[in-house]
């Protein structure tokens, strides 16, 4: 049996109390806390439901858990249930923002059984006690002001808050929230390339392609005949072809070959 390092005050009061003595103390039922400085004092159990006494435990009681019980050493303190009632609390007071708006409910705390310091208070939207409600996490120095069943604080809503347990529907709110922003986020990228494409000239973008098509004649040079400034003086002497033979313009006498007979190829 050994004592966790934080504990919630739920899983405190679920458990039955047993003395040292093997007595049953019966189901814890509330909190002794001290809220100014935020430290849980002790729990109250109920021994019997046909009487209206309770047991008050200090913290320092606590010897160890199992997975029904919590193990006391000593005697507790008795008290009955009206004067309870009247010790100072945080639990079941409703959570106001910076603008005096109500916005949850303060349902639980985590502490420290060793000090008995409360690190953080959870917060619900609505009602506790339904099964299954999220809960936000609350650190002492987020409260502005406290009063008896009234906590302030500068927040604006509880999505400001850390989530320390989503409900099905309250993990679906929050990824679907995170869907719509990276749809948003992509469909102003894409914007910002059409805009930028549309922005800038394709001549820009590819400089070769332009200086390409502008070495292509266009329509109207296209029109012009280029064989209008034709001069035959700026081409060499050749052979000039008619009606499918070559002439030259300084023809070549037969009689200055040799007879065909001397020819070796003849």
């Amino acid at each position: 049996m050994t004592v966790p390092d934080q504990l919630l005050l739920s899983d405190l009061l679920h458990h039955r109390v047993r003395c040292d003595q093997g007595l049953d103390h019966g189901p814890g039922v509330m909190a002794w806390m001290h809220p100014p400085v935020h430290r849980l004092l002790g729990w109250v159990s109920r021994p019997s439901a046909l009487r209206t006494s309770r047991d008050v435990w200090r913290l320092d009681q606590c010897r160890g858990f199992d997975d029904q019980q919590v193990f006391v050493k000593g005697a507790p303190a008795e008290a009955d249930q009206i004067t309870l009632d009247r010790l100072p609390t945080l639990l079941d007071a409703d959570l106001l923002n910076a603008d005096g708006e109500r916005v949850g409910i303060i349902a639980d705390l985590a502490f420290l059984p060793a000090s008995g310091q409360i690190s953080h208070y959870l917060v619900a939207r609505s009602d506790p006690r339904l099964p299954g409600s999220s809960r936000w996490r609350l650190l002492p120095d987020r409260i502005v002001d406290q009063q008896p069943g009234l906590v302030s604080t500068a927040i604006h809503e509880l999505d400001d808050l850390p989530l320390a347990r989503a409900s099905v529907r309250q993990d679906f709110l929050q990824r679907s929230k995170q869907w719509r922003e990276q749809l948003q986020q992509f469909g102003d990228r894409a914007g910002e390339r059409l805009e930028g494409w549309l922005e800038e000239p394709p001549w820009d973008e590819h400089p070769a392609a332009s200086d390409a098509a502008s070495s292509y004649p266009s329509e109207a040079s296209s029109a012009v005949d280029p064989l209008d400034d034709w001069d035959d003086g700026d081409w060499p002497d050749e052979p000039q072809v008619e009606r499918g033979r070559s002439v030259r313009k300084d023809p070549i006498d037969r009689n200055d070959w040799p007879d065909h007979e001397e020819d070796p190829w003849v």
